[in-house]
Formats: structure tokens, C-alpha cells, sequence
């Protein structure tokens, strides 16, 4: 990859050649320069150097020849961060292409300047579609806040103009098109496309998604919006007639994160059992690495012990029919009481190419550790084309043969539930939770457990809550 000297000659050739210009070492490329295939316009409804919140509205235009998938867009607004140690949280009030196919994280950058030394990166989802020759996004009214709700200083922000109250064309916005910077100027020194810079992730690029469970409640509209279920139909797995109740799926903060509890609760009966399940919408996660950092527990929080529980992590596809080959999950499940045969605590980590439910028949290879678990761990596992690998606390617990590979891509779970209730018979009522701290998949990339560390790291060094830019399938 060329070095930041080389970048810098080349920029300069070229700008010779064609007659574009180039500002504080950093090539413009203007809407009709060579290459350009996308313009951005800015205005803001927030005007004063002091305000609750900076509102950068922006349209993404198409000043090429052909059509452009919004996916492979990305647009930088640079600022100056009120204190070193601030977050900051961003929210779409509203967009023609819609707020939940518009995603928005901070970054910190690498040589800051008087103007900037933070970034606020919008991107697209697959459903934000594509741009045709001559069109623009329309209207995305977008906003970024101090997390503490402290006023913040715009004045100082390199990419805010308090005059522009009307759309314009404005370079100190930067984008990227498929990894390519074509629009803007950045501030001195902090290219969006170095290799150097902090936004990517260890071991190379790729579409992820992040999310630091940074929620109210199960009924928060964020938490739909992006793209979480919390269950409440009714059936399997676990004790029939259980109910799956999202009243049950709560949020709170502890030691400075914000944590997701699933609590499941009885008291010795199918009517008075509550499960609890989180999963994506979508099932478009197949290759890649997959993270959750999460706290199994071997006590209830209230009433007798010895219920025959499950703890998990996993990614899943329907089984379209039984013994179907298109099958596919992986899944961390501790039962710290036993269950399934076993008496004492347990772990399994489990690949699946298919089962039959009646009369059962499973395909699948486990690997297991008969030991307790209780306590926060880093569980990460990878899928390439070669074997799935599951890791615990960094260290490698199994590896599960190309047999078992995914042939559909998954959507991503955690539950908790009774497998019967034949482990306490006790009446009295009991609950036991399960905390997940995040969760996060780089799709196409294998990265070790230190890489995942360093990415959610990053993530919540530069403010970023959620980030979803994996396409649909």
C-alpha cells in the first residue's frame, strides 16, 4: 500500500494533469473534477457557535455517468470534541431514504488540527438503494449530541458554517465511493482513505455491526430500529407452554457500559416460567467473526438454586424441513446446573449441519468443558471456508470441521431458558439473569481475539453505540 509521501506526489500529478487543486497536502476533487462520481451538499438548522446538539443536514448527489449503491458511500463531518473525554451520540430525526438505512459513527483522527479532531462518518445500509445519474438522497435532517446533553461549541468545528441555511455543495465534508475518496478536502493531514486511519478495523477493512446495548427498555424504538427482536411469541426451545416475556429483557448501566439482562424466572410450573430472547430481524450474517462479551451465572438472583437453565450466545437459520442441508448454527450454551443428561455445570460449543426433530436426529460436532463459568467472558467464534474456531477469554476452546460450514447466512441470538423443570421441584419462585455487555460481527474476516478487543475498543473511544453497514443478503 502506498505511503502517505507517495499519496501526496500522486495527488499532485494528477491535480497537475487535470486541473484540480490541492488544499493543505489533501487532493479536492471537485463535482466536474476527473473521477468524481458523487457530490455532498450541507446545510445546518442549528446556526449558533453554541447549540444542544449539531444538526448537519446533508444530500449525498450522483454527479457520474452510472448508478451508485448507497452502500458503498461513506460521508465525513469533521469537528473539534468540547473535552478530550467526550462522547457523543448521533440520531437521524428524519430522511427521505429513511432513518434506519442511514447509519452514523464517530471516529478520532489520527493528526488532529485546531478545527478537528473527531468525525462523524454516515453511511448506508442495502436498503438505502442506489443513486441514478443526476439524482440525490433527498433530505437527511441528521444530529449529534454531547452524551451528557452539555451544549457543545460548533464554532470551532471545521465542518460547520453557521451561514449555510440553505443546501449548497460544500468540500469540507468529505466521501468515499467504494473505498475511494472522490468528494471534499479533510482537515490537514487525515485523508479518509490512509491506511493509517483509526476506523479500520485490525486485520483490514469489512462491513460490520456493532452494538454497545446503549437502550432505555425492551420498548425502545431504537432497539427496533435497529433491528432487534425481542421475542414474545410462544414455542421452543424450553418448557412448554413457557411464556417469552419482553417485559423480562431490561437494560442498565454497570461499571460505565450499558449491559442487556435476560431474565428467565418460574416457579416451578409452565404458567408461571418466563424465557427471554433477543435476535436480529434479519438473517444476513454467514462468514466472519462473531463477539459477544457475556455473564453467565450459576445462582439465581432470588429463590432455590438447581433449575436445568440455558445461557447462550448463537447464530441460527430456519430448518426448512428435517434433516434439511441448508441448516445452519453455532452456538456457546452454558447450563450451569446440567440438563440433557449432565448433572454438573457444563459449556458447549456446538457447529450444526442439520437435525430431525421427531424422531431426533441431530448432525453436529460439539466441543465441551465440564467447569463452572460463572462471570463475564469475551466469547468470539470465526467462520471461513476452511472450519469454524470458538475462542473463551482469548484462548482457543474448539475447532469444528468443513462439514459443518454455513450454507445459508443466520441472524443472531441470545436466549435464556428452562430445558424442563425437573431440576428444582420447589414452588417458590426463582430468576436468573444473563448480561450481554455487546455484540459485534465483521463480516468476511477472520480477526483474532485480541483484534475484536482493539475494534470495540475503538468503537467506544470515539462515542460509536451502534453500527450496522453488513448488507442484506
Amino acid at each position: 500500500m502506498k505511503s502517505r509521501s507517495t499519496r501526496r506526489r500522486v495527488a499532485l500529478a494528477l491535480a497537475a494533469l487535470l486541473g484540480s487543486t490541492v488544499v493543505a497536502g489533501v487532493q479536492v476533487v471537485s463535482a466536474a473534477g476527473a473521477g468524481s462520481t458523487v457530490a455532498v451538499q450541507y446545510r445546518t438548522s442549528a446556526s449558533t457557535s453554541t447549540a444542544d446538539q449539531s444538526e448537519p443536514w446533508l444530500k449525498v448527489r450522483n454527479t457520474g455517468s452510472s448508478a451508485v449503491q448507497l452502500s458503498q458511500v461513506k460521508v465525513r463531518y469533521y469537528f473539534k470534541a468540547d473535552s478530550a473525554s467526550a462522547t457523543y451520540r448521533f440520531a437521524c430525526s428524519w430522511a427521505v431514504k429513511g432513518c434506519a438505512n442511514i447509519t452514523g459513527t464517530f471516529g478520532t483522527l489520527s493528526h488532529p488540527t485546531a478545527t478537528a479532531d473527531r468525525y462523524l462518518e454516515i453511511g448506508f445500509t442495502s436498503g438505502a438503494g442506489s443513486l441514478e445519474p443526476g439524482a440525490d438522497t433527498g433530505d437527511m435532517q441528521l444530529r449529534f449530541y454531547q452524551s451528557n446533553w452539555q451544549p457543545l461549541n460548533q464554532a470551532d468545528d471545521y465542518s460547520f458554517s453557521a451561514s449555510q441555511s440553505a443546501y449548497a455543495d460544500w468540500a469540507e465534508v468529505t466521501a468515499q465511493l467504494a473505498g475511494s475518496t472522490v468528494w471534499g478536502t479533510a482537515p490537514e493531514g487525515n485523508d479518509p482513505g490512509d491506511p493509517t486511519d483509526p476506523t479500520d478495523p485490525p486485520g483490514g477493512g469489512g462491513q460490520t455491526l456493532f452494538d454497545d446495548f446503549d437502550y432505555a427498555s425492551s420498548s425502545d424504538p431504537s432497539l427496533s430500529a435497529h433491528g432487534w427482536n425481542v421475542r414474545s411469541n410462544s414455542g421452543g426451545p424450553g418448557v412448554p407452554g413457557a411464556t417469552w416475556d419482553p417485559s423480562k429483557v431490561t437494560f442498565a448501566s454497570t461499571s460505565g457500559n450499558s449491559v442487556m439482562n435476560l431474565q428467565t424466572s418460574t416457579a416451578g410450573s409452565a404458567e408461571t416460567t418466563r424465557q427471554t430472547e433477543v435476535l436480529t430481524r434479519s438473517m444476513k450474517f454467514k462468514n466472519g467473526t462473531y463477539a459477544a462479551r457475556v455473564k453467565f451465572s450459576d445462582a439465581p438472583t432470588s429463590g432455590p438454586d438447581g433449575d436445568h437453565l440455558v445461557q447462550t450466545f448463537f447464530t441460527i437459520n430456519d430448518l426448512k424441513a428435517p434433516m434439511a442441508d441448508d441448516y445452519s448454527e453455532y452456538d456457546f450454551e452454558y447450563l450451569p446446573n446440567g440438563g440433557w443428561g449432565e448433572s454438573g455445570s457444563i459449556l458447549y460449543t456446538t457447529s450444526w449441519e442439520t437435525y430431525n426433530p421427531d424422531p431426533w436426529n441431530a448432525v453436529n460436532q460439539h466441543t465441551e468443558a465440564r467447569q463452572s463459568f460463572a462471570g463475564w467472558h469475551d466469547l468470539v467464534f470465526t467462520i471461513d471456508d476452511s472450519d469454524i474456531k470458538y475462542y473463551i477469554d482469548g484462548r482457543l476452546f474448539g475447532t469444528h470441521d468443513a462439514q459443518y460450514l454455513p450454507e445459508r447466512p443466520m441472524s443472531i441470538n441470545f436466549n435464556q431458558w428452562l430445558i424442563d423443570l425437573a431440576g428444582q421441584s420447589s414452588t417458590a419462585p426463582r430468576s436468573y439473569d444473563e448480561q450481554v455487555d455487546f455484540v459485534l460481527h465483521v463480516k468476511d474476516q477472520v480477526l483474532t481475539p485480541a483484534q475484536v478487543t482493539a475494534k470495540v475498543s475503538a468503537y467506544r473511544a470515539a462515542g460509536t453505540t451502534f453500527v450496522d453497514d453488513v448488507p442484506a443478503p
